[in-house]
């Protein structure tokens, strides 16, 4: 495995050679799938007239090792493209090859989970959770639990896309409906470097207790002076038709209404505004 954007050895080495001059060595590195030249070494030097190029002033031999069998190539600034099968061959007295497979990896940056504007949230309430990392190679698993440690699976999508160097940004959406003081982990996880990273958020929620308003407990209490009335356990109908002022408001209004020419069933409804 090679890390992007550092060099790496792709290894190849032979042996059972009797002793021979480098002019007798040729070597050949190249692409297994496109048979594209990497790197070529004969006649005791490079030869880099064929060589594919992207790989150009990006590779070299060991020349103080070759007498000793040690044809590895040096690979420089790792790029993604640069994934794939390589072919060495080798000639001395006879050919020779073998096969590798380089894989390459980047890490992805820490994650970050982010969520709405949303002000005043409650219980019950749903809110969409985003996790985001980028510049990371090959695509991330991203997993999301909840402060148990529960997987959370449902309500979940996930979207990568590359760059022009072939590296992910990965964004992962979950959406949830909220309980008090909830937390949720986004977990990252790079399957050549293995886990990465993880983030985590509390999102804390208001409880919001029901309470009547004064409009609303005056209209309660009427209520029951009205009942009480009817069954003949209060005077408050004779009482509320002697000549006097109601202070009756509504919302911060205050208004003085003079009740003496109103009626019972008129006070009443003024009462419960």
């Amino acid at each position: 495995m090679a890390l992007f954007g550092m060099d790496t050895v792709l290894n190849c080495s032979f042996s059972g050679a009797s002793e021979f001059n480098l002019s007798d060595l040729s070597v050949f590195w190249q692409l297994s799938d496109t048979k594209r030249t990497v790197h070529s070494y004969w006649l005791s030097q490079d030869q880099l007239i064929d060589q594919d190029d992207r790989f150009a002033n990006r590779t070299s031999l060991y020349p103080d090792q070759l007498m000793a069998g040690n044809v590895s190539l040096l690979l420089k600034k790792v790029r993604v493209a640069d994934e794939g099968s390589y072919t060495c061959f080798v000639k001395v007295q006879t050919y020779s090859s073998g096969a590798m497979l380089m894989q390459v990896a980047a890490p992805f940056s820490k994650p970050l989970v982010t969520w709405g504007t949303e002000s005043n949230l409650k219980p019950g309430d749903v809110v969409a959770l985003t996790c985001l990392a980028y510049g990371g190679y090959p695509e991330a698993q991203v997993l999301w639990q909840d402060g148990a440690g529960r997987n959370l699976t449902d309500n979940v999508t996930i979207s990568q896309v590359a760059n022009e160097e072939g590296l992910f940004s990965v964004k992962s959406f979950l959406t949830v409906i909220l309980e008090p003081n909830s937390t949720y982990n986004c977990r990252l996880t790079n399957p050549l470097l293995g886990e990465e990273g993880q983030a985590s958020v509390t999102i804390t929620v208001n409880l919001q207790i029901s309470t009547l308003s004064w409009c609303e407990q005056r209209r309660m209490e009427n209520e029951v002076k009205t009942r009480t009335l009817k069954d003949g356990e209060t005077k408050r109908g004779a009482d509320l038709r002697k000549q006097r002022l109601v202070r009756v408001r509504a919302g911060w209004l205050f208004q003085n209404v003079e009740v003496s020419s109103l009626s019972f069933k008129q006070l009443v409804s003024l009462s419960v505004l």
